[in-house]
């Protein structure tokens, strides 16, 4: 795969062959990707109780588990929330991302390097958006450092790495998280 450059992601987002909405200004593109920011949600996961999830039992639903044991995490006075050493949240980006199937293109979603030598990990698993996918990114937020790190709407927190696919993809993509607009997947 061949990753795209800073002009090739400006032409391909002018061409409706990717669309980041809202578009994202000029100094957000480095030589070979985009800085995403974070969005207003970010939640915590919620002490189980003895809960343990089992992700192969058929019955599994990430929705709903995450409708009952997500909770918000405490905003400041500025809408910004700390994240504590050891701790693990998700947040979502503030853009949609919109890949067709039929641009050939895929992209990854990585942390970025200011953060990530705080300690803070970014899109920690599963970095691949597949071609085919439209909706905002949910993002996994650990904090691997030793010191609080305080986390604001706005703040540019990842890098969409755009790749184009040798050949136009057969298969239908099938997630449960295709359109979401929220760490829980789409409403």
């Amino acid at each position: 795969m061949a990753v795209l450059c800073d002009s090739e992601l400006l032409a391909t987002l002018d061409a409706g062959q990717l669309e980041v909405d809202p578009k994202p200004p000029v100094d957000h593109f480095t030589p070979c990707s985009i800085d995403l920011t974070l969005g207003v949600e970010l939640k915590r996961w919620k002490p189980a109780g003895g809960i343990t999830i089992d992700p192969a039992d058929p019955k599994f639903n990430f929705a709903q588990i995450a409708s009952s044991l997500l909770e918000p995490m405490p905003l400041d006075s500025t809408g910004a929330v700390v994240i504590n050493p050891q701790e693990f949240l998700l947040g979502i980006t503030h853009e949609r991302v919109h890949l067709p199937s039929s641009s050939r293109l895929c992209a990854r979603v990585e942390g970025r390097s200011t953060l990530a030598r705080l300690g803070l990990g970014v899109h920690v698993t599963a970095p691949t958006i597949h071609a085919g996918w439209n909706g905002k990114i949910a993002l996994e937020i650990a904090h691997h450092g030793n010191v609080p790190i305080r986390l604001v709407p706005g703040l540019r927190i990842c890098q969409l790495i755009v790749e184009q696919l040798f050949g136009t993809p057969r298969a239908r993509l099938r997630t449960a998280f295709q359109n979401q607009t929220t760490v829980k997947g789409p409403l």
